[in-house]
């Protein structure tokens, strides 16, 4: 019989269970079976919890956890919890945040704060080379390839929506077909090409697998992600630090949107005849474009041109009048020369190296 107590200490839970295994009781062997078969998820229960989704008592539930060698529920839930400790974050805060009365308006308070400090900590953590060369490589590419997989690959569309207009071949490898289907679209690539690559916790292996594979081909590689502790990270060519720390989710997203955001009106400032592509779009774009502006210019031209008869009712159609165009290219030019002159300049902010930003760097595991 396997003596509990002579256990070393640091040895892993899956370990202890097939040791004792033999000398469980029926009741014991299920439980055991149990966190073999979901590790993952009794890592994230209550006893209470643990003990109605195995069909027992509490007491039943402490006393498997002694004869693993714990003192306890709380010394075997933790070591289920060991290594899934990122990963558990998230649901732990959600837990202990569903445990305190909050005013919705509250939460909301507080989520808009982490949001803001994720922001300025981002904002500190620009190096102002690595935003340079990441302009000069997307402007440069023959080709570029926007890769998000997993709830990066909303982030990586509306990158890939934001580049487009300034960059003659942009592409999102986000679509239908899987992570398969996306090797083979990135197998294309060579030297000349770029792909942007995002991914924040919890990071998807797939992800990391193709930015792997591309750099044994030499495909460039521009890295989007949340700290240099990343498994993505080491992968890239350049990379771009956002802090995304959640309040009760896996990731928060705002900031990334900002430096999306960021970063596309850097290429525009940057990009040949900008100016010129942003009124040629809007021009071409005018009949989907649904605003009461618009509506009014529509009508007014056609009111101008109908012949005597019936009033002309206001109706936008797909028809594009002269002086609808002329508006639009005098309205687009105003917007794009406002959005580039030159301003006062806001207080300097020092330059921070990303790896030795302000703020602490949580370990972020590879999970997918």
């Amino acid at each position: 019989m396997m003596d509990a107590d002579s256990l070393p200490a640091d040895l892993p839970l899956t370990e202890r269970i097939v040791r004792a295994m033999p000398d469980l009781t029926p009741a014991q062997q299920r439980m055991a079976a149990f966190v073999l078969d979901n590790t993952f998820r009794a890592a994230t229960m209550r006893i209470d919890e643990f003990a109605d989704a195995v069909g027992v008592s509490l007491a039943t539930v402490n006393r498997f956890a002694r004869a693993l060698g714990f003192d306890g529920y709380p010394q075997c839930r933790a070591a289920m919890v060991r290594g899934f400790e990122a990963t558990l974050a998230p649901i732990e805060s959600l837990r202990t945040s569903k445990a305190q009365a909050s005013a919705s308006a509250d939460v909301m308070a507080a989520s808009l704060a982490q949001t803001t400090e994720n922001l300025e900590w981002t904002r500190r953590a620009l190096d102002a080379s690595t935003c340079e060369r990441a302009v000069d490589a997307i402007l440069q590419a023959r080709r570029i390839y926007v890769l998000g997989l997993g709830a990066s690959g909303y982030l990586a569309g509306l990158l890939h929506h934001g580049l487009d207009p300034y960059c003659e071949n942009v592409q999102a490898v986000v679509g239908a077909g899987g992570s398969t289907h996306a090797a083979r679209q990135l197998f294309k690539l060579r030297e000349g090409d770029l792909v942007i690559a995002l991914a924040f916790p919890r990071y998807v292996t797939d992800t990391i697998t193709l930015c792997q594979r591309l750099r044994g081909r030499g495909v460039p590689v521009m890295v989007l992600t949340d700290s240099p502790t990343s498994p993505l990270a080491p992968l890239g060519d350049i990379v771009i630090f956002v802090r995304s720390k959640p309040r009760l989710s896996s990731n928060s997203e705002a900031s990334v949107l900002a430096m999306i955001d960021a970063l596309c009106d850097a290429v525009a400032q940057r990009a040949k005849h900008a100016v010129d592509r942003a009124t040629e779009l809007t021009d071409f774009l005018l009949p989907w474009l649904d605003s009461a502006s618009l509506a009014q210019a529509t009508a007014a031209s056609r009111l101008a041109n109908a012949p005597a008869g019936p009033a002309v009712g206001r109706v936008i159609t797909p028809q594009r009048s002269a002086a609808v165009s002329a508006t639009a290219k005098v309205l687009t030019s105003a917007v794009v020369a406002a959005s580039v002159t030159p301003q006062s300049p806001p207080n300097p902010v020092p330059a921070v190296t990303p790896g030795l930003a302000p703020g602490p760097q949580d370990r972020k595991d590879n999970a997918s």
